[in-house]
């Protein structure tokens, strides 16, 4: 048999065997590297390229979209460590105004992946043509200064703004409006307000840009001839009781306004009210009321007529030592012996002065616990049981007390001196 009639008969055999070579090394290669199907870590950005500079997109189009992707572990790896591998682009080159429906072009420099999807893929949206206009910022004052003061004319800067955007939004604006509040405001305002584009049913329209976005106010509020603001001082009469103290005074509001119909009247008070006096003798807790002010002759207070007064009084806190408190011990076993050295010691509390001041012997209780105590001398730290609440025990004199725990029969020990 000549080579070419060998080669010929085993023809099919060298297909098979290259077949099964190839399935063999895909095999590998894939367990090795296996496909995975993830969601891109995060959301990527939609980059609009090729658009008309004579066209403006009416609406707003989402900022981003979610790829799923397939890719090898190791391209998995590759794309998740550059940001920059994976972008999502809609391309506008070529497209007039109008309604337009266009994919989404999804790149990434990393081989080899699949686009299993995008959401959003698809978007629909319309051009239309910029258009720019010019306007005059019309100031929109609401609300009312406080009362006894007036707002004067007000100063803008600039007087005039340029809006741009979509024609159809454009032509929809009436009113370049900047609105400014002066809801009870009390001093001048100077301050940079945004302008905003309204249509003629007062409605804000979307979607524009206006330069500046921001004007300079300049309004001067003043006060009315035979008002004036004047702080409020609390008169406050007597002390709290034995042991307590006052810690704070508030009122509200802090200042009031007043009238007189001769402004040389209100212009010659000091710059305090007094209020009718707020006596705390004896007051052992917090004090909440309200109070008139001591009003001169010809002068009234403009809008509610009291004002809220509360008073913090708290106990002084202080410190006490009851000395010689007698150890209690607990849990003897029955028939088992116990010695405590010492068998008094010395405890030091704290808390407010008038509980202290009430403190007895037999409102505390010193005890350590042998339950459980295998025979022995043991050094043990000793608990205080206070009957009053609100007290802490800020040490005990000695800390540690030695019990010597003897069981029934033994020799009982020699205390230590």
């Amino acid at each position: 048999m000549n080579a070419l009639s060998w080669i010929s008969a085993n023809f099919r055999t060298y297909l098979w065997a290259l077949a099964l070579s190839t399935a063999v090394w895909i095999a590998a290669v894939t367990s090795a590297d296996p496909d995975e199907a993830r969601l891109y870590p995060k959301p990527v950005p939609i980059e609009v390229v090729g658009q008309d500079a004579g066209l403006v997109i009416d609406g707003t189009l989402p900022a981003t979209t979610e790829l799923l992707l397939r890719a090898p572990r190791s391209v998995w790896s590759a794309i998740e460590s550059d940001p920059e591998s994976v972008r999502a682009i809609l391309d506008l080159s070529g497209l007039s105004s109008g309604e337009h429906k266009r994919d989404l072009q999804i790149q990434v420099n990393a081989r080899p992946v699949r686009i299993v999807s995008a959401t959003p893929g698809t978007l629909t949206f319309s051009l239309e043509p910029l258009a720019t206009r010019t306007m005059n910022v019309d100031l929109s004052l609401t609300g009312q200064p406080a009362i006894g003061y007036q707002a004067g004319d007000a100063e803008l800067e600039p007087l005039e703004v340029i809006i741009a955007g979509a024609k159809s939004r454009v032509e929809s604006v009436t009113r370049a409006r900047l609105a400014v509040s002066l809801d009870g405001v009390r001093e001048d305002i100077q301050a940079a307000f945004p302008v905003e584009g309204v249509n003629d049913r007062g409605q804000v329209v979307s979607g524009l840009t206006i330069t500046p976005a921001t004007v300079d106010v300049i309004l001067p509020v003043s006060q009315q001839g035979g008002y004036r603001d004047l702080a409020v001082k609390v008169d406050v009469r007597g002390l709290p009781a034995s042991g307590y103290r006052l810690t704070n005074i508030s009122v509200f509001p802090p200042v009031v306004t007043v009238f007189a119909t001769d402004p040389e009247v209100v212009n010659a008070l000091p710059g305090v009210l007094d209020t009718l006096p707020l006596d705390i003798s004896g007051a052992n807790d917090d004090i909440t009321t309200r109070l008139s002010l001591n009003l001169p002759p010809g002068i009234s207070v403009v809008g509610e007529q009291t004002v809220l007064i509360q008073a913090g009084v708290t106990p002084i806190e202080s410190s006490l030592r009851l000395e010689d408190e007698r150890v209690e011990v607990l849990g003897v076993p029955a028939g088992y012996k116990v010695q405590v050295s010492p068998q008094v010691v010395d405890v030091i509390l704290s808390g407010p002065l008038p509980l202290l001041s009430t403190l007895t012997a037999q409102d505390v209780r010193v005890v350590v616990d042998v339950g459980g105590l295998a025979p022995g001398t043991h050094q043990l730290t000793p608990k205080v049981e206070i009957l009053i609440s609100d007290v802490d025990v800020e040490s005990i004199l000695p800390a540690t007390i030695e019990v010597v725990l003897t069981e029934p029969g033994a020799p009982t020990p020699t205390p230590r001196p």
